[in-house]
């Protein structure tokens, strides 16, 4: 695996983290216990993703998010303990991919791994708030569960070529954000038409 690839796993897995932690850290644990994912020497350190006890919690932590996600106030109240776990658990994921001898490149792979799960998880919180606001519950367990096909998917894609994971991710991204703008700019609307009527008096 060249560097770039390297690069492209890295700012992939720390994006996705900001959206399923849980899941990024099984996906890279898995792969790393059952070879799928080549490592060059100084990555050694990454098959401790590989352990029996990562896994495990790994594998809880995804069931737990999976399950959480899907009820509106759960999902609202776990996106807010995760406000720095996600961008901490993408910081670390980022950083154990750099060689340990580039201490300079270790500094910034872990502000740009934090910064990008933090910008993710953002996007997700802020969309999700919107939608739990809605009073049926469809809508919230729609976008969960394509929140987890899209993730899933990408994880997946990051294994095979990491170069194309992180155009993806990119796209997905930008998607979200779209998905935020159009939300407000409806919650908005929908609020300037039930306000009540102006009691300012005309003017003469």
């Amino acid at each position: 695996m060249g560097a770039t690839e390297i690069i492209a796993m890295a700012a992939s897995f720390s994006l996705l983290a900001g959206w399923r932690l849980y899941a990024a850290v099984l996906v890279a644990g898995l792969a790393m216990r059952f070879d799928i994912l080549p490592l060059p020497e100084h990555l050694a350190s990454l098959q401790v993703l590989g352990s029996p006890w990562v896994l495990a919690a790994a594998t809880l932590g995804t069931i737990a998010e999976f399950l959480a996600d899907k009820i509106a106030w759960v999902d609202s109240a776990w996106d807010g303990v995760h406000t720095i776990i996600r961008p901490l658990g993408g910081a670390l994921l980022a950083l154990a991919i750099v060689d340990p001898g580039q201490p300079v490149w270790q500094i910034v792979t872990l502000l740009l791994g934090g910064g990008s799960a933090l910008l993710t998880h953002g996007a997700k919180a802020t969309a999700r708030a919107a939608v739990n606001t809605s009073p049926e519950p469809v809508s919230n367990v729609v976008m969960s569960g394509t929140e987890d096909v899209a993730t899933t998917s990408a994880l997946l894609v990051a294994l095979a070529n990491p170069v194309v994971a992180l155009v993806l991710v990119g796209l997905l991204l930008a998607a979200t954000v779209g998905i935020i703008l159009a939300v407000r700019r409806f919650m908005k609307d929908v609020g300037s038409i039930f306000a009540p009527p102006s009691t300012k008096p005309p003017a003469d």
